[in-house]
């Protein structure tokens, strides 16, 4: 699936992503790390895998690896 970097905060390694249906979805530390990723800017295309339900405002959907995407 992909997703646009919305926020990303260094220190935690953690952030939100914006689904292309403009829900944002939360990621942890466990999932950036997953992707090899060493750092993210807003605005960036990346592909996300997630597991779980989607809910109101992704509540139930839990991302477990944001990496670049590429074609």
């Amino acid at each position: 699936m992909q997703a646009t970097a919305y926020t990303y905060d260094p220190e935690s390694r953690s952030g939100q992503v914006l689904l292309d249906d403009g829900t944002p979805v939360p990621f942890d530390a466990a999932a950036f790390d997953a992707g090899g990723l060493r750092l993210l800017r807003p605005g960036q295309r990346v592909r996300i895998e997630t597991e779980g339900e989607a809910g109101t405002e992704g509540a139930g959907r839990r991302i477990t690896l944001v990496t670049l995407q590429t074609f």
